[in-house]
């Protein structure tokens, strides 16, 4: 097909997603789409430079008449009324059949943060969406023979796409390599959407990573487009953006208004929150944070921007959804377990009592955690009616800095979290379980971040002692040993600790922070 052209290893069946006919709707969507898009990835960068110098995140003056005004979204369907408990996690067709059937209201299928962006990854994942909808996911594992077979009632799919900033290099059009979201929503829509309205169901998305209204109303013009172009109805296609960054923090009524025809709510994305917290504000001495153990929900920014996104999001008439509890079983240790299912309970009695309509786990063993939580508080499918309107969240709550001590250990867990995950990742792993939690792409770039942020300002640790390249060296140094041990020379020395190591000490030791550790590591991914 002229202009297109696919550079990456094609495997069985991928003659099935990348067929002639779903090659041409990429090829409308990135000679529609994606200009718009680099320009909105540079303003990024053009708004950086301002926060640099200074400035902090406002509302803007030119759109309050939008948050002023009287006006809600457009009706949700019945499919997407009762979201009380989603489980996420990777496009593997195991992952896939388990979350399904996990007991979980909804399912995300995630293209992004729990998923290593090789092409294979994401073919397959296309391939067994695709089988999801035409009744063929059922499979059997040929490493054990076990079956797994999807349920009567499986959850209700949402599909999240990766962020405007991230390419599939394997694929160019027009000479450019296409977005990431353009490649993983378009080939999802044309291979599913009609399927799905025929059967009376909702094809719904998370949008992540988006930064202000402009980038919701790009998203909003794609999918009017996809729609026309697969003769579905307008309006048809739901989204919900994640909330998990914070210059979208102050452009929420502006966010659901652009997405108004295709809202289904907000998400708090507390992780890639904290992160982009650290990001935007970084070279501002005033914002030097704690240790991130330190920053809980209940406190500082991270409360006040979760108030604020129940507010406004019932006040349009959207849902507005609570954050990940990423805690995984504890095996062979009942008590530990029980501690760890004890903040989950206690989070989520938290996300419930303010007002959230429901909530994220990582882990299968979670769902009948949080579901007896929300069941217990919540006895109606969500909470629309509360309309909090005793919030008063100011400029200067979502700035505040959560208050605690920076420290050695914390320090350390960053730097042995944040290398183990990237070398996962490298292997083709993006979910991966570290020291009883399962963590993704916003926990190594929150542990990056947070060291390039203590490297900036040589900031004091709770000892006196400040941090120092040497002493960041010194603790990279003895962390991988430790995990070396751990792990087994044998396997270390086989994986990918070496690239994994290097990137994070340069990411780290950089005079200027990089806007995201998955756009270098893609490149090493080959």
């Amino acid at each position: 097909m002229t202009g297109i052209s696919i550079n990456g290893p094609l495997g069985p069946r991928y003659g099935e997603i990348l067929s002639g006919p779903a090659l041409l709707f990429l090829t409308d969507l990135h000679r529609n789409f994606d200009a718009r898009r680099r320009d909105l990835i540079a303003a990024r960068a053009e708004r950086q430079k301002a926060f640099d110098a200074g400035e902090t995140p406002d509302f803007l003056p030119e759109t309050r008449m939008i948050r002023d005004g009287d006006w809600k979204v457009a009706p949700i369907p019945a499919d997407l009324q009762d979201r009380r408990v989603e489980i996420t996690g990777p496009v593997d067709r195991k992952m896939i059949v388990n979350a399904l059937n996990s007991g979980a209201k909804v399912f995300m299928a995630d293209f992004e943060d729990a998923s290593s962006p090789t092409f294979a990854n994401m073919v397959e994942g296309q391939l067994n969406l695709k089988d999801r909808w035409a009744g063929a996911i059922d499979f059997v594992e040929p490493s054990t023979g076990k079956a797994y077979k999807l349920s009567t009632k499986p959850a209700v799919l949402m599909v999240r796409p990766r962020g405007w900033h991230l390419p599939e290099a394997h694929v160019e059009i027009d000479g450019l390599p296409m977005s990431g979201s353009l490649f993983d929503f378009g080939l999802y829509v044309f291979h599913n959407a009609r399927t799905q309205t025929a059967a009376g169901v909702t094809p719904a998305f998370y949008l992540p990573k988006i930064e202000d209204h402009l980038e919701a109303r790009l998203w909003n013009d794609v999918f009017a487009f996809a729609e026309e172009a697969l003769n579905v109805t307008p309006g048809t296609f739901k989204a919900t953006v994640l909330i998990e960054t914070l210059p979208a923090a102050f452009q929420m009524d502006e966010i659901l208004y652009e997405l108004r025809d295709h809202m289904a709510g907000l998400n708090c994305g507390r992780w890639d929150y904290i992160f982009s917290f650290i990001k935007r504000l970084g070279k501002n001495p005033k914002f030097l944070t704690p240790d991130r153990a330190v920053m809980g929900m209940g406190k500082a920014f991270l409360n006040a921007y979760s108030l604020l996104l129940i507010r406004t999001c019932h006040r349009r008439g959207a849902f507005a959804m609570g954050g990940m509890a990423a805690q995984i079983p504890v095996k062979n240790d009942p008590a530990a377990n029980e501690a760890a299912f004890a903040k989950v309970r206690a989070d989520k009695e938290r996300e419930a009592g303010n007002g959230h309509d429901g909530t994220w786990v990582a882990h299968p063993d979670l769902v009948p955690v949080a579901m007896q939580v929300f069941d217990r508080l919540m006895r109606k499918p969500n909470q629309l009616d509360r309309l909090r309107e005793d919030v008063k969240v100011t400029r200067y709550d979502l700035l505040e800095v959560h208050e605690g001590a920076r420290t050695e250990a914390g320090l350390r867990e960053n730097v042995r979290v944040g290398v183990q995950y990237i070398e996962a990742w490298l292997r083709g792993r993006g979910a991966v379980p570290l020291y009883n939690l399962m963590e993704d792409a916003a926990t190594a770039e929150i542990s990056r971040a947070q060291v390039w942020q203590w490297l900036h300002h040589r900031a004091k640790l709770d000892d006196g002692r400040e941090v120092t390249p040497d002493l960041f060296r010194a603790v990279m140094t003895d962390e991988m040993a430790k995990v070396r041990e751990a792990v087994g020379p044998k396997t270390y020395d086989a994986g990918r600790f070496a690239d994994a190591t290097k990137l994070f000490a340069d990411m780290s030791l950089a005079a200027e922070f990089a806007e995201f550790l998955t756009l270098p590591a893609y490149e090493l991914l080959g």
